[in-house]
């Protein structure tokens, strides 16, 4: 006999806020676990786009909302995680999405673009986390997942700041994940392979060649493994798992593998 299909995981009185929700994954994620039932507020800098998706979100669950908030002023975005907390009595999910990409050659040394990835793509990841943590902690209850990027397990060329940045969004994700382990808080780290918005785009424009199918997703795939893994035992979130090897690649023909590194980014 057929299997019958599989019930979509749902979230009916959650409280869940997503950051970068303007556009892109974190648009695709707060529209999804509208439609699950959460009530959602989306954090993003650019108002005109939220309205659209405030607007979509509250078809979905009358209570969601959108404010305009930059997680890179921490002060600012730590008043407004606040706020949803007294509104709302609490957060339940918390997802950390907001990020940006920009090149950032070695000749351009310690840039604005290069401070400027850090602060969004780190510290807003930092600061969403750390926020919601106590309350969650209190209640024995949540769930975090901050997106990280296959960029962290294979750095490419003239992409430094965005890759580093990553790389520590896992490193801290996974601490804080083993910290708060057995308290009753569920800590992930997603890894959406290259997901053709507007910011994985900009993954070509120094002329490197577009990654092979087996790790290309849509936004719509991964903002339904979102709501369906996390809650789940796993740490981690992965969309793909051909860069899993990439690890084993730098272990076994570290040589070869550079050169395969490089070779993409120059194609």
């Amino acid at each position: 006999m057929p299997r019958a299909p599989k019930t979509p995981k749902r979230f009916d009185g959650k409280i869940a806020v997503v950051t970068g929700a303007s556009s892109g994954i974190g648009r695709r994620i707060a529209l999804e676990l509208a439609r699950r039932g959460a009530t959602v507020v989306g954090l993003a800098r650019r108002a005109e786009l939220l309205a659209e998706v405030e607007g979509r979100l509250r078809a979905a669950t009358p209570a969601s909302a959108t404010h305009v908030c930059d997680v890179a002023d921490e002060k600012g975005f730590r008043r407004v995680l606040h706020e949803i907390e007294e509104q709302h009595g609490r957060i339940d999910v918390m997802v950390n999405d907001a990020g940006i990409e920009a090149l950032t050659p070695v000749e351009d040394g310690l840039s604005d673009t290069f401070r400027a990835i850090v602060e969004v793509d780190f510290f807003g990841v930092v600061t969403g986390t750390l926020a919601v943590l106590p309350g969650m902690l209190a209640r024995r209850s949540g769930i975090v997942v901050n997106v990280s990027s296959d960029s962290a397990r294979a750095p490419e060329p003239r992409h430094g700041a965005y890759a580093a940045s990553k790389a520590a969004v896992s490193a801290f994700t996974e601490t804080v994940a083993h910290e708060v382990a057995g308290r009753g808080l569920h800590v992930h780290v997603l890894y959406p392979a290259w997901v053709p918005t507007a910011m994985g785009l900009s993954g070509t424009e120094d002329g490197g060649s577009l990654p092979p199918k087996a790790v290309r997703r849509s936004e719509e795939q991964i903002a339904e493994l979102v709501c369906e893994r996390m809650g789940g035992r796993r740490m981690e979130i992965n969309a793909a798992l051909l860069p899993l090897l990439a690890p084993i690649g730098k272990a076994i023909a570290p040589v070869a593998y550079q050169q395969a590194i490089r070779k993409r980014a120059t194609t």
